[in-house]
């Protein structure tokens, strides 16, 4: 009896290893990878608490400062000629005023909400350790964090670094967003989405399409692979947030994930490249209105994702790096051995 218990708790604990083992499933990084510290400069903070009364040695301050991102900033987001000071010194402190569209508001709340940035960054500084681990001559960007005016959520700098509009991150509830983006975007505008933007930026800013062919099928399987990595970068992130869908949208996509399958084979989009239809499938949008108004856009890129996956798992000896130069997507396709 004794013999046989023994045994029993032995083949248990062998079926939790299993288990486990599946999944976690592939393992790419060492797990004593200390943290890449991110550089972030807080420009919401100067521009906010600017005293207007002294615009103009402020603008000389900031673009002494903050060369690489002051030109961008008065160009591409006040809209001003980086060269044109005087008109920038009366435009700034009507921006900081304004109630009509209110910023004025929105940037106190930005204030508020990011007082400090304690912990919002840990996710992303765990991912860059990681990516250094695999692309190690790879530069880490400095982030820049201004206020927009509803403007623009992340970019980059001439110098590869990130502006980040935090008046962009507010949280899906912030009632003044009904009046400049649609609503399934604001699915993805909280502070917790910041990480994996910035990741995900920075990987599809890095690792260029290997595949010129630009059929449906080369841009799932780049995307698809994309997503592979981010998930692996940040392992604690639920998958669903990680492409940007609500836990329903994913549920969905996963209980369909055969008819949605089956309906692109028999209709014979995956070699297609015309861009409209491209565009359906891969980019962010209220649906896929190729599939179905209850289909949550960019299933092109999930379906890429769970072939990606399902080929890494089956072929163990293929690297990240080595995944990310492949171009032969009938080859992933064939050895992935995708049934859903």
């Amino acid at each position: 009896m004794e013999k046989f218990c023994k045994s029993l708790l032995i083949i248990s604990l062998l079926c939790l290893f299993v288990l486990t083992s599946c999944k976690k499933g592939r393992t790419y990084f060492p797990g004593n990878l200390q943290e890449q510290q991110l550089e972030v400069v807080r420009f919401d903070s100067a521009f906010i608490h600017a005293d207007t009364t002294q615009i103009r040695q402020l603008l000389t301050d900031w673009y002494s400062r903050y060369p690489d991102f002051m030109p961008v900033f008065a160009e591409d987001i006040l809209g001003v000629d980086v060269s044109d000071t005087d008109y920038l010194a009366q435009v700034i402190p009507q921006f900081l005023a304004d109630t009509l569209y209110h910023f004025k508001e929105t940037n106190a709340r930005v204030d508020s909400i990011f007082s400090d940035f304690i912990g919002i960054f840990e996710p992303a500084e765990k991912a860059f350790a990681r990516l250094k681990y695999l692309y190690p001559d790879l530069q880490i960007p400095k982030i820049y964090t201004f206020v927009s005016g509803f403007n623009a959520s992340l970019f980059f700098l001439p110098n590869e670094d990130i502006a980040l509009g935090l008046d962009m991150y507010l949280g899906s509830d912030y009632p003044y967003y009904n009046q400049v983006v649609y609503r399934y975007q604001m699915l993805t505008m909280r502070p917790e989405c910041i990480p994996v933007d910035v990741v995900s930026a920075v990987l599809f800013r890095n690792i260029p399409q290997v595949s010129t062919q630009g059929r449906l099928i080369d841009n799932m399987f780049y995307r698809g692979s994309v997503m592979y990595l981010l998930a692996q970068l940040v392992p604690n992130e639920p998958a669903y947030e990680i492409i940007g869908y609500t836990k329903e949208q994913w549920d969905w996509a996963v209980k369909y994930e055969r008819d949605i399958w089956n309906l692109m084979v028999s209709n014979k989009v995956l070699f297609e490249t015309n861009r409209l239809l491209l565009s359906s499938y891969l980019n962010d949008g209220p649906f896929c209105n190729e599939i179905s108004q209850d289909c949550p856009s960019r299933i092109g890129t999930w379906i890429g994702w769970r072939i990606v996956e399902k080929y890494m798992n089956r072929n163990k000896d293929i690297s990240m790096q080595q995944l990310m130069l492949i171009n032969d997507s009938e080859l992933i396709l064939e050895e992935s051995h995708y049934r859903p």
